[in-house]
């Protein structure tokens, strides 16, 4: 059944050979393979998807899609191996490649107002002489803010530190242009306007605004980020992996409105057939993220 609904889900118009790219209605050689009658060319259901080459059962790894996708907060890598009654280094690898199959490279870019601003990952308060921390877990966030209230969708990126050459590109990358995008004085962000952006100022360095306050939305989004990594995850995220976590992270954000589980469980198979191959070395050194 569960190769059925992957055939389903690869090729929803119909089988079309890999080799041959001839539609037509393929032999099944077992549940998993499949064999082009003009061709002879051999196919598995799970080529060229995230379960590429994977020695876990299809069966296993729709277990672990739906746990992930219905349960509230996820899960760590920890808790699904005892959900699974599997070894934790399969729960950790299945957990990364679900990760980067959250991210699909198309979607729509942010527009309207949107609140941008940084946060601190397990490091240290801003300090310095240019009033900003240079810590290794620095996270941008950008949220849609939404009238009379309200927020949208939500992006962030894992970056090297604060400055414009970072913040910059994450912004155009992210964002539509003719969008108005709030930030608090610091300078980095001075040249957005450069970029089709109209930028405000919403806090200067100076104010006496809580947070809260002057940028709600990032300031929700940030503090929700960090009670997940320390509840779900114990707080036991290493730099190279965080921004896995933070895609996981805005893949549930951005569905937070949905009724349905079991849409959110489609849509993950959905971008888990979509995605490429994940290599060994992308699940243990970190994916390396366009």
């Amino acid at each position: 059944a569960c190769a059925a609904y992957l055939i389903k889900l690869r090729w929803p118009q119909g089988f079309i050979c890999p080799a041959c790219k001839t539609s037509v209605i393929p032999w099944q050689a077992s549940h998993v393979r499949l064999v082009c009658p003009l061709c002879r060319h051999f196919t598995y259901v799970s080529a060229g998807t995230i379960f590429d080459k994977t020695r876990t059962p299809l069966t296993t790894w729709f277990e672990a899609a739906w746990h992930v996708s219905t349960a509230k907060n996820g899960m760590s890598a920890k808790t699904l191996e005892r959900t699974l009654g599997t070894k934790y280094r399969v729960a950790w690898t299945m957990l990364q490649r679900f990760r980067v199959a959250m991210v699909d490279v198309e979607r729509n870019q942010l527009s309207g107002n949107i609140e941008v601003d940084e946060t601190l990952i397990g490091g240290v308060k801003r300090g310095g002489k240019r009033g900003r921390g240079a810590v290794k877990s620095i996270v941008v966030i950008a949220i849609e803010i939404k009238e009379p209230v309200g927020f949208g969708r939500v992006r962030m990126r894992h970056i090297p530190d604060a400055s414009s050459a970072s913040l910059v590109p994450f912004v155009c990358d992210v964002t539509a242009p003719g969008s108005v995008v709030h930030t608090d004085g610091w300078g980095a962000y001075n040249g957005l306007s450069e970029y089709g952006f109209t930028r405000r100022v919403t806090v200067q360095s100076s104010s006496g605004d809580p947070a809260h306050v002057s940028m709600p939305g990032v300031h929700r989004v940030s503090s929700l980020l960090k009670r997940w990594i320390l509840g779900t995850h114990q707080g036991s995220v290493v730099p190279e992996h965080l921004q896995s976590y933070l895609e996981e992270f805005t893949f549930r954000f951005n569905r937070r409105t949905s009724g349905s589980r079991g849409l959110v469980f489609r849509r993950l198979l959905e971008r888990a057939v979509a995605t490429g191959p994940i290599t060994e070395r992308d699940v243990t050194h970190g994916y390396e993220w366009g």
